[in-house]
């Protein structure tokens, strides 16, 4: 079939390369000239791993092109995706439907034959329905299908999730675009991937709904952590186990610094506006957003303790500054308010990052950037481990004991256990248990 996605960030590309995997002639449009002029030149604007080859082979096949001009780009397209951003609105948390809104208002001028429309950007309950309002409205006497059909990826890992996806949501009001949706999903049929057909609205819901549940288990596995240290428990062990639970589940169960990226903390938001504007108050994802807001500086004061409460003029080594490993996504990212709770103390602070150093230099203008483990722990006080890249599970710990000034390890992620690191001589706070 032949798709245009609109809009090239992380959804969009990500999206766009995987459905021309599977066979379909797919042409992503962007209003960035720069972003496709490097797309263009084989330089991918976001890092995810795996995605550099699969955009490659896919444009060598011709499958896969990038353009700025959307009406070209529509010619003859079987479905159009949304794929804009919907960051959360200044001033009342709600998300900013602008681009979705405006990419609308472009499609009902620019499209010349009817077409499904779908909304694949994260959006509140409803948001459909002003679309299809809009195209219809203003697209030249023709009737557009408009669906929804939510994207469930994890960034570092969204290649695999969006080919062996542990379900497709598909929320549609006619057969047409039922129809269209799930021949463009046809190939991944023979992975069994169910598919999930509902109406528009409730294909909305469950993308929120998902989001606000994931982020409410890690904030209660968080707080676990902290009654854990109180009353002597191991929080591993008890996560281990209520997730043999199967009720229950064990992911999203690794108690740290509390969750940050380019969804939870907006989706949270935005799903708690909806609920406002309807009267239904979301009593737990509001504690949720609260806990989690304080949970990252509670972080930030927790390495200042392992400096004997007194941080002033103190060398902190940060290891990991993105929210999550494997991406370079700096949004919301727990280790921006550990680092200023680290500056506000008085301390100063260096990190090393294998992604995220570039974007996050900006952000943190009073933080040096190392260029490794070692380079950021040369003298350091304290060492912090905030995201758990890979290359920091094998640390060298006999040469990071002859680099560091004080043998002090903060392990926010749990990655190690105690005796790993206490036998070169470190003392070493993890999260959840009697001996933070």
């Amino acid at each position: 079939m032949k798709i245009a996605m609109i809009g090239t960030g992380y959804v969009g590309l990500v999206s766009g390369a995987c459905f021309s995997d599977f066979g379909h002639d797919v042409i992503c449009v962007d209003k960035d000239s720069s972003k496709i002029d490097a797309l263009h030149a084989g330089k991918i604007p976001i890092y995810e791993p795996g995605l550099d080859e699969l955009v490659a082979s896919n444009v060598s096949a011709g499958r896969l092109r990038f353009t700025t001009e959307l009406a070209s780009a529509l010619d003859g397209v079987d479905a159009v995706f949304i794929a804009v951003g919907t960051p959360s609105r200044r001033g009342d948390g709600h998300a900013d439907l602008s681009y979705v809104y405006a990419v609308a208002e472009e499609l009902a001028g620019a499209l010349d034959h009817e077409a499904v429309v779908v909304t694949k950007s994260t959006v509140p309950v409803g948001t459909g329905d002003e679309v299809e309002r809009i195209l219809n409205e203003k697209g030249h006497g023709l009737t557009h299908s408009v669906g929804s059909n939510p994207e469930f990826l994890r960034e570092g890992a969204a290649i695999g999730d969006f080919k062996r996806p542990d379900r497709i949501v598909i929320g549609v009001e006619d057969e047409r675009a039922e129809k269209v949706l799930r021949e463009i999903y046809r190939p991944l049929f023979l992975n069994e991937a169910p598919v999930l057909a509902t109406r528009r609205r409730t294909a909305e819901m469950i993308k929120y709904a998902a989001n606000a549940f994931l982020a409410t288990k890690i904030t209660f596995i968080n707080e676990i952590a902290d009654l854990c240290e109180a009353v002597g428990a191991d929080v591993q062990d008890v996560a281990r186990g209520i997730g043999l639970d199967n009720r229950i589940g064990k992911k999203f169960l690794n108690a740290g610094p509390g969750y940050g990226g380019s969804c939870f903390p907006k989706d949270t938001l935005a799903l708690m506006k909806t609920a406002q504007d309807h009267d239904v108050p979301l009593r737990i994802v509001e504690a949720t957003v609260q806990a989690n807001d304080l949970r990252k500086r509670s972080m930030g004061r927790k390495i200042v303790h392992a400096l004997g409460d007194d941080a002033r003029g103190k060398r902190v080594a940060i290891l990991g500054l993105t929210f999550k490993p494997n991406t370079d996504d700096m949004r919301d990212s727990p280790a921006l308010a550990i680092v200023q709770t680290l500056l506000d103390a008085g301390a100063k602070v260096v990190a090393y990052d294998p992604e995220g150093m570039e974007i996050a230099a900006p952000m943190m203008p009073q933080v040096e950037m190392a260029d490794s483990v070692y380079a950021a722990a040369e003298g350091a006080d304290v060492v912090a481990i905030v995201t758990e890249w890979d290359a920091f599970r094998a640390l060298d710990f006999g040469r990071l004991a002859q680099s560091v000034k004080q043998r002090i390890l903060v392990d926010l992620r749990n990655i190690y256990r105690p005796e790993e690191v206490t036998r070169h001589g470190f003392q070493y706070i993890a999260i959840g248990t009697s001996a933070a």
